[in-house]
């Protein structure tokens, strides 16, 4: 192990790591300046049950019965060697599928790297090549994707390759698509999810001498339609998901840089006291934002810790105070007189001037 391996398996407390998976690095992307997650993550902390040790958990997350709804409904898709999976994909984008597809399994072997290097040779052996060659579906390969200057695993539900000359991320789900209709925020994070897929799979192929565009930015998502649990097929573009994607990877620090300011006495070890773990996470910074309530599982905390500040507001809001941390410092530029500092003269001519906006509204109201 390196010290830097050793150092975050020492913040856990020598617990199983857990891995980063796509919805992981969508939401650490979301907020590429938490440096409080971006630890955490990188050390494979155990989020929710950090959460509820100290007392606030996440109050988000699947059931266990969506869970298993989720499980059933991907098994009825992939069944008898993906056959209707294959007849959804390419009916939905208009070609035949020919003498039918080639049926691969990556998602049975427990070695990681053996099945990474598996799912590497097997997905980049399948390039097009302009023959008269059937389709290939891969079920559940493991591709990798730097992220803060580590190297994580990502599994997608399947990868369709050789389909219009093209490769293309399959993604079942099991929220259902209602009158033509799906949630939007759940349509929303698949997309996000889908790019993470798309990006990884890009960068093994260019790794290969394979032209990374024969990734399609256009993924097929399959729901229930309806209240029933028949498959439809849809088309996602992750184009402006990508491009958000690769600019936020590019942001993000080296975790190795960012441990250098985490204090050596840090500890998420869940064995820990609730008060030592609440005082040593409080040591970190984070970078908290109303967002956050929907994709990380310590946000009730760090909202707890935000009261106060002005970044409990959002971003938009704090932006618009020109940067003030805190609502003391607002108010205190809003109701006094004298002269501001140079940095916050012009916050304090807006926050005046509303004040005055208040004020007069509240006399004519009176």
């Amino acid at each position: 192990m390196t010290s830097s391996e050793q150092r975050l398996a020492a913040i856990r407390g020598g617990a199983p790591a857990r891995r980063h998976n796509a919805r992981t690095i969508a939401a650490l992307t979301g907020n590429p300046g938490c440096t409080r997650r971006a630890v955490l993550d990188g050390a494979g902390v155990d989020k929710p049950k950090l959460a509820e040790r100290i007392g606030f958990p996440a109050r988000f997350g699947q059931s266990r019965f969506a869970i298993t709804r989720g499980n059933a409904f991907e098994a009825q898709v992939k069944a008898d060697g993906g056959g209707e999976l294959l007849r959804l994909v390419t009916e939905r984008l208009g070609i035949e599928a020919g003498g039918g597809a080639d049926w691969t399994d990556l998602g049975a072997d427990d070695d990681l790297p053996e099945r990474h290097a598996r799912s590497r040779e097997l997905l980049t052996a399948a390039a097009p090549t302009g023959a008269d060659q059937p389709a290939a579906l891969f079920d559940h390969p493991l591709l990798s994707l730097e992220v803060a200057g580590r190297r994580v695993h990502l599994e997608p539900d399947l990868v369709a390759a050789r389909l219009a000359g093209r490769y293309h991320v399959v993604e079942v789900k099991s929220f259902p698509v209602i009158d033509g209709q799906a949630d939007p925020a759940k349509v929303s994070a698949a997309a996000t999810q889908s790019a993470v897929y798309v990006l990884a799979l890009r960068e093994l192929l260019a790794a290969a001498g394979h032209d990374p565009e024969l990734v399609s930015h256009e993924v097929v998502l399959i729901c229930p339609r309806d209240f029933a649990n028949r498959p439809m097929a849809s088309l996602l573009d992750v184009r402006k998901q990508l491009l958000v994607l690769r600019r936020q990877l590019d942001r993000m620090a080296r975790l190795d840089d960012l441990l250098t300011a985490v204090p050596e006495s840090f500890t998420a070890d869940l064995a820990a006291d609730p008060a030592a773990l609440t005082a040593a996470l409080a040591t970190v910074e984070a970078r908290y934002a109303p967002e956050c309530l929907a994709s990380c599982e310590l946000a009730y905390f760090c909202r707890h810790e935000a009261r106060g500040h002005t970044a409990a507001l959002g971003r938009p809001v704090r932006e618009a105070l020109g940067g003030l941390g805190t609502v003391a410092e607002v108010v205190a530029l809003a109701t006094a007189g004298g002269t501001p500092e140079p940095e916050q003269a012009e916050a304090a001519a807006l926050l005046r001037s509303a004040a005055r906006l208040r004020a007069d509204a509240l006399g004519v109201a009176s």
